[in-house]
């Protein structure tokens, strides 16, 4: 399927045949309608940003403060420069944000979302009813426009536009009446109920919740089991450390490159945990047995919806009782009694999610090219794409490829070392 068909196959209001001629009447009748605005000082647009991310449909990964702390700890440090664009109807109503911005990628200058290694969804800040004021083919044509604001900047190659959601809030993404390609990862959300227990029940089978009791009683064999989240910043940073250490073994482990090894990662994380503005967002809680701590949990808290980002278990004698399981057994808890309504997994194709979710929901990547330079780019970039997603979207070729790389990384590991 072509990029151009995998968009207007979907069924959506932003995914309608749009004919070349038939776009560009509808953009010179009402395209004017609307203003396009850039601004590279994040905190010249802090109070607009703030107010708006409240009513907006939006995730988490779009709120100022997780954005503003990326650039600050890692987008500054690597030479991204933030290009916030700014729409707005003829009243000068705010209709959306767009965190863009541009970054140096060996030779080439590309135009991104702003902080998107480590946003699990990228996407637009809307307002309610957005969809229903820009049509696909009037958001095309304000495209264009945002696209030679940023030019007239950045001088950027290619665009490069990665894991968006088909859907902002209760709206479709407008980003998908553009030609766009599957991400090679899903991701996965489930409905919470106002019981635990009831949604325990409804999720796993009678035999799967015996297994889960008999490993549960094994590991508290090993101690007290307690839940316990980080109440104050001590609490956080001393838990966050034992995640990053966790986690940065696994890493090592599976052969893949450890996120906190990289400039500014580690003060990033430190930095939402403590920060009294972030701290509302962050959720960070361990599992812990006896004197240990058995497992870990970075989670983030916005609006409806708790997003489950980052967790890690020991790699000790404990870890074949699941308490990476346990722990999340408590966070579903957790959740549940102070009335969120979706458990949301966030991006990856991990096979435990599937247990909890009905179905996988797509993302989306764009790549546009921009210059001649980008030209070149643009086909590897695309190829190397749909052979990623090839190969984890098949479970048999994706637990092959996981094995090998641990496979490579034991044997690169000096003898007498563990």
């Amino acid at each position: 399927m072509t990029a151009r068909a995998n968009v207007l196959a979907r069924d959506t209001p932003y995914c309608r045949t749009v004919a070349p001629a038939a776009a560009r009447a509808v953009s010179a009748r009402t395209v004017d309608a609307f203003t396009v605005a850039l601004d590279s000082d994040l905190s010249s647009l802090e109070p607009v940003w703030r107010a708006f991310q409240e009513t907006a449909d939006c995730t988490v990964f779009q709120t100022f403060e997780w954005l503003s702390a990326w650039q600050h700890h890692i987008g500054a440090r690597a030479g991204v420069v933030p290009h916030i664009i700014t729409v707005r109807d003829a009243n000068g109503t705010l209709l959306s944000i767009l965190p863009l911005a541009s970054a140096q990628r060996g030779p080439l200058r590309e135009l991104v979302w702003l902080g998107s290694e480590l946003c699990d969804y990228n996407a637009p800040l809307v307002a309610a009813g957005f969809a229903q004021q820009l049509d696909a083919a009037t958001f095309a044509a304000l495209w264009r426009r945002i696209v030679q604001a940023v030019q007239m900047r950045a001088r950027c190659d290619i665009v490069r536009l990665e894991k968006m959601p088909a859907t902002i809030g209760a709206q479709p993404n407008p980003m998908l009446a553009l030609p766009t390609v599957l991400n090679p990862s899903g991701c996965y959300a489930t409905k919470l109920g106002s019981s635990w227990d009831k949604f325990y029940e409804a999720k796993r089978s009678a035999a799967t919740r015996a297994r889960d009791r008999s490993k549960r009683k094994r590991l508290a064999a090993h101690g007290q089991i307690q839940f316990a989240t980080a109440a104050e910043a001590s609490q956080a940073l001393s838990t966050l450390q034992v995640l990053i250490e966790q986690k940065s073994a696994a890493f090592a482990r599976r052969g893949i490159g450890n996120i906190f090894s990289r400039a500014g990662y580690t003060e990033f994380y430190r930095d939402l945990a403590t920060d009294p503005q972030t701290r509302s967002l962050v959720h960070i809680s361990a599992l812990r047995v006896g004197n240990t701590i058995a497992a870990t949990n970075f989670a983030l808290t916005f609006k409806e919806r708790y997003y489950y980002v980052l967790s890690s278990y020991t790699d000790g004698e404990m870890a074949r009782l699941g308490p990476g399981a346990a722990h999340l057994h408590e966070l579903f808890r957790y959740a549940i009694e102070r009335g969120f309504g979706v458990f949301d997994f966030t991006i990856g194709d991990e096979p435990y999610k599937r247990d909890w979710c009905d179905r996988a929901e797509p993302l989306y990547d764009m790549v546009a090219v921009i210059s001649w330079r980008g030209l070149a780019a643009a086909t590897p970039l695309l190829a190397f794409s749909r052979l990623k997603r090839a190969i984890k979207q098949n479970p048999r070729l994706w637990s092959l490829f996981s094995k090998a790389r641990a496979l490579v990384v034991s044997r690169k590991r000096p003898r007498g070392r563990v």
